[in-house]
C-alpha cells in the first residue's frame, strides 16, 4: 500500500523524522536562541515536468562522479537536479543495490554477476571510474538502494529501472512505503517491455525508452507510456516523431549544450543528463584549467564520449596528456563561453617524449560558437580558428568553415623550434576587430607575435587539439582565460 494513504496523523515520514532530530541537536547546542530547522525544498514529478527544460541526472551525472553512487546521486542534486535516475539489480540473498551493468566488471574490475553474489561479497568491492574522471576520483562502494532512497525519494524525483526484469514487485512495494510516492518516482523500463501495467496501477507515472533497436516499434507501444525516451544517437526524423505523440519526450544521455540545444529544436521536453553541472547552465564556471585536481572540470569532455578517449589528467604537473591513437581535442567546456568582447587565452604545450613528423602539428582550436566537436583535419558542424605549432617553430593561424576539412592560412610567425619536453607558451588575444596570436617566452622576456584583422569566429568555446593519428602523445598546461588584452614584450 501507499505510504501516503495509510499513514495516520500521528505517524511522521523519514524526512520529518531526519528533520526532527536535527532540531533537537541543533537545540541541545544551543544555550538560549532555539535554531529553527526549515525542511528541505521537494520537488515532484508535477513541478519537474512544468520545467522548459527539466533535467535528471542520468545515473547520477557520471560525467563528473563515478556512476550509480552515493556520492554521484548527492553531488548531482547539490548541483540543482531535481530528478535522478537509478538502476537496480538484486543479488542473490534479495538485497537491492544501484548498478546499471548485470556483471561489476566495467566499473570495479571484478567481474562478478550481481544476482549470484550476496551484498557481503559486493561490500568488497568499489566503482572506479579513474579512467573517465581522472585519477583523483574516489573509489566509491556499490550502495544499497533502501539507503539512496531514504535520502531522496521523499524529495526529490526518482526514475527507478528494475534492469533484471525481475524484482518489479519488490521495487513497487517498496515504493509505496514512501509519503506522497506517486509524486517522486517514475517507473522507468525498456519501451518494448510489457511490465508497464503493474506501476500504472499503483498510480506511478511510467516512461518508456526506445533504443535505436527498439525504434522502429515505438507506433506500436508509445501509448503504453506516460512519457517517452529517445537515444541521443536518434535521427532528426525519429526526434520529430518521438514528439508527435503529445507526450512529453526525455532524451538520453545528454553530455553537451550543443546536443541540449538541438533536442530543444526538436520539441524534446527533458534532459537525461550525464553532465549536470555544465549542462544545466550556460556560463563557465572556471577562468583556468583544474588539472591539478587530477578530476576533471565539468564541461571538458574528449572528442569522442568513450573512456578510452579521455586523455590522461597529470596532478603532479598539472597536465594533461593527449595521447589516443586517432587524431584528438578535448573541449575545454568548464571555461567556456568565453563572453568577453576582448579576453587573452594562453596555455603551454610540449612533446614530451618525442617530435612528430614535419606535417604534423598541435595547438588550440577557438572562436566556435558551440561545443560541437571540433577536429583538425576533420570536417565540423561549426567553424572557427586553430592556432599551431610546427617542428620549426613556425606558428600559423588557420581558419576553417563549417563543413570543412582544410582550413585557410591567416599568418605566420617565426619562433625558435620546439625540442623535446620543452613546453611552448601560446598567448591568442582577441578584440571585436582583430586577432594577435603567437608565442611568449616563459620568463616573459620574448614574444612572437602577429595580428590577422579576421573577425569571422567570435563564438566562446575552445578545445586543445592535434592533427595527427599515432604517437607522438602532446602535453598541455596552464590554460587559462583573462578579460582584457596582455602586455606582451617585444618581439624576440
Amino acid at each position: 500500500m501507499n505510504g501516503s494513504r495509510d499513514r495516520q496523523p500521528w505517524q511522521l515520514s523519514r524526512r520529518e523524522l531526519i528533520i526532527l532530530m536535527g532540531s533537537g541537536l541543533a537545540l541541545a547546542g544551543c544555550s538560549s536562541t532555539p535554531v529553527v530547522q526549515q525542511p528541505p525544498r521537494t520537488h515532484t514529478v508535477t513541478e519537474l515536468l512544468a520545467e522548459e527544460p527539466f533535467y535528471i541526472a542520468h545515473r547520477g551525472s557520471q560525467d563528473n562522479w563515478p556512476e550509480h553512487t552515493a556520492e554521484a546521486y548527492r553531488q548531482s542534486v547539490e548541483h540543482g537536479a531535481k530528478a535522478i535516475e537509478v538502476s537496480v539489480h538484486a543479488t542473490a540473498d534479495g538485497v537491492l543495490v544501484c548498478h546499471h551493468d548485470d556483471r561489476t566488471f566495467r566499473m570495479t574490475g571484478e567481474d562478478v554477476e550481481i544476482a549470484s553474489a550476496t551484498y557481503r561479497e559486493l561490500e568488497t568491492l568499489t566503482n572506479n571510474a579513474r579512467q573517465w574522471l581522472g585519477p583523483g576520483s574516489k573509489l566509491l562502494p556499490i550502495p544499497k538502494l533502501e539507503d539512496v532512497l531514504a535520502a531522496h525519494a521523499e524529495t526529490h524525483v526518482i526514475f527507478l529501472e528494475d534492469k533484471q526484469g525481475t524484482n518489479t514487485v519488490a521495487l513497487l512495494d517498496l515504493m509505496d512505503t514512501f509519503e506522497d510516492s506517486q509524486a517522486h518516482f517514475v517507473w522507468k523500463l525498456p519501451g518494448t517491455s510489457g511490465r508497464f501495467s503493474e506501476a500504472s496501477e499503483r498510480g506511478y507515472k511510467t516512461w518508456g525508452y526506445f533504443t535505436p533497436e527498439e525504434f522502429p516499434e515505438l507506433d506500436q507501444f508509445a501509448a503504453n507510456f506516460d512519457y517517452l525516451g529517445v537515444n541521443h544517437a536518434a535521427t532528426d526524423e525519429e526526434i520529430v516523431q518521438a514528439c508527435s505523440y503529445g507526450k512529453p519526450v526525455i532524451c538520453w544521455e545528454v553530455h553537451t549544450r550543443s546536443e541540449r540545444d538541438r533536442l530543444l529544436g526538436f520539441g524534446v521536453a527533458g534532459m537525461m543528463c550525464a553532465n549536470i553541472p555544465y549542462v544545466m547552465t550556460d556560463r563557465a564556471r572556471e577562468k583556468a584549467d583544474r588539472f591539478v585536481t587530477g578530476v576533471r572540470a565539468a564541461g571538458d569532455l574528449p572528442f569522442a564520449l568513450a573512456w578510452t578517449h579521455q586523455p590522461t589528467i597529470t596532478p603532479d604537473s598539472s597536465s594533461i596528456v593527449l595521447g589516443h591513437p586517432d587524431k584528438t581535442s578535448y573541449c575545454m567546456g568548464s571555461m567556456c563561453p568565453i563572453v568577453e568582447d576582448s579576453y587573452t587565452l594562453t596555455c603551454d604545450m610540449r612533446w614530451p617524449e618525442k617530435l612528430p613528423q614535419d606535417s604534423e602539428h598541435a595547438g588550440i582550436a577557438f572562436g566556435m560558437r558551440d561545443d560541437s566537436v571540433y577536429r583538425v583535419r576533420e570536417p565540423s558542424a561549426v567553424g572557427g580558428y586553430h592556432l599551431i605549432v610546427r617542428t620549426d617553430g613556425t606558428l600559423e593561424l588557420l581558419g576553417r568553415q563549417s563543413g570543412e576539412v582544410s582550413g585557410y592560412s591567416l599568418g605566420t610567425v617565426s619562433s625558435p623550434p620546439p625540442e623535446i619536453g620543452q613546453w611552448v607558451r601560446f598567448q591568442v588575444m582577441v578584440t571585436p576587430d582583430n586577432i594577435t596570436f603567437g608565442r611568449v617566452a616563459l620568463d616573459g622576456t620574448s614574444s612572437w607575435t602577429t595580428t590577422t584583422d579576421s573577425t569571422t569566429y567570435r563564438g566562446g568555446y575552445f578545445w586543445l587539439c592535434r592533427n595527427y593519428d599515432g604517437v607522438p602523445v602532446v602535453e598541455f598546461r596552464s590554460v587559462s582565460v583573462k578579460p582584457g588584452v596582455a602586455a606582451t614584450a617585444s618581439v624576440g
